[in-house]
């Protein structure tokens, strides 16, 4: 018997209590007890209508704290600098809670303009769907627009009836998968929040989990197209030392992943041309391109450069048993990373890399001009 319906019995078997307490001879409290009993199977009947989130919400991640009074234009971007903590080719793995899973701040609504923008002129990259991943898609629709937001972020998103709007865009979304496509729900994911998601699903010949579907509006040099169907080793394949140091923990992880477990980790690189978020190639470096990278990538601006930052958060969904890849990028100007004090920091994780991810990273490219700076007072 579940927890409401306990709640239901308890407060029935209180009514008829009441009532022979009554009938026996304190009619002058009648009112006031059947007002109250009312008010109690009242509310009841209220919570037990209200929409139940779904299963992973059953597991130790259950709580979402509501930010009652959250205003997201005085909220500055968090400020992750992994370079003074995490080494080279680490899982680097941390506890995440479920209130970890979708940041907001006052950069928001102008990245969401350019989600918008990608997702309606770019749609062959930014939008992944199939008939292997649409049962998860559905779920993680539900579990991040129709559960999370309204009660994450209720003073940004509010649920009217059938819909939920959105107060800062002035957009609207219906508050059930019901009547909409897959390639809707991503839609809405992602012209909403500015986290990209990853779907990998658990192959059923191998176990393997695959890519299968995505909503990926800001890839920092990654064709989510071309990876579809891939593992996740074969994904990694191109980062050196993953192989060695990785494929067998992160493989052994997967397998592992229980409903509402939160994990996150970051990953981080230079970007020295802009400072624009949607890159399907570029950022990383392939034998045999040295002639394909323009001049800005070995003499770059440095008002140009930027330290690329993705915090990722990784969770299994209960129902379709999916692993969602959650990637929210941040950009920092390197001259604020000075500014900072960090210069030599920096400077030396990244002359700390070993030499094939540093090729692979591309400071053989621009390292000869923004290593030195980084390090002048």
């Amino acid at each position: 018997m579940s927890i409401l319906q306990n709640y239901q019995t308890l407060a029935f078997s209180l009514f008829f209590v009441v009532l022979s307490l009554v009938i026996w001879g304190q009619c002058h409290q009648k009112i006031a007890i059947y007002s109250s009993i009312a008010n109690l199977i009242f509310e009841l009947r209220i919570f037990s209508s209200a929409p139940r989130t779904p299963a992973i919400l059953d597991s130790e991640a259950v709580d979402i704290e509501p930010l009652l009074d959250f205003d997201i234009w005085s909220v500055e971007p968090v400020r992750y600098r992994p370079y003074k903590t995490q080494g080279h080719v680490t899982m680097g793995i941390m506890k995440r809670t479920r209130n970890d899973w979708i940041h907001m701040d006052r950069g928001y609504l102008d990245r969401i303009r350019d989600r918008t923008w990608l997702i309606q002129n770019k749609a062959e990259f930014t939008i992944g769907t199939g008939p292997l991943v649409n049962h998860a898609i559905e779920e993680l629709f539900t579990e991040i627009m129709v559960v999370y937001l309204p009660q994450r972020y209720p003073t940004i998103f509010k649920m009217k009836e059938d819909i939920v709007q959105n107060l800062v865009t002035g957009g609207t979304y219906p508050c059930s998968a019901s009547g909409l496509t897959p390639e809707m729900m991503l839609q809405f994911l992602g012209t909403n929040v500015e986290e990209d998601f990853y779907i990998m699903c658990p192959d059923k010949n191998d176990g393997e989990f695959r890519l299968r579907g995505y909503v990926a509006c800001f890839p920092g040099g990654f064709l989510s197209p071309a990876r579809v169907g891939e593992s996740v080793r074969e994904i990694h394949q191109p980062v050196p030392g993953y192989e060695e140091k990785l494929g067998r923990s992160v493989d052994r992880y997967f397998a592992r992943m229980k409903p509402g477990k939160f994990i996150g980790r970051m990953n981080w690189s230079l970007q020295v041309d802009g400072d624009d978020l949607f890159r399907t190639d570029g950022n990383n470096y392939y034998p045999g391109q040295e002639n394909q990278f323009e001049a800005e990538k070995v003499l770059p601006s440095l008002t140009s450069c930027f330290l690329r930052v993705e915090h990722q958060t990784l969770v299994a969904l209960p129902k379709s048993g999916a692993i969602i890849f959650c990637v929210r990028s941040y950009m920092t100007k390197l001259e604020d990373i000075k500014r900072e004090g960090d210069g030599n920091l920096l400077a030396d994780a990244i002359e700390s890399m070993p030499e094939k991810l540093g090729m692979y990273k591309m400071r053989h490219f621009w390292g000869e001009k923004v290593l030195p700076w980084l390090r002048a007072e």
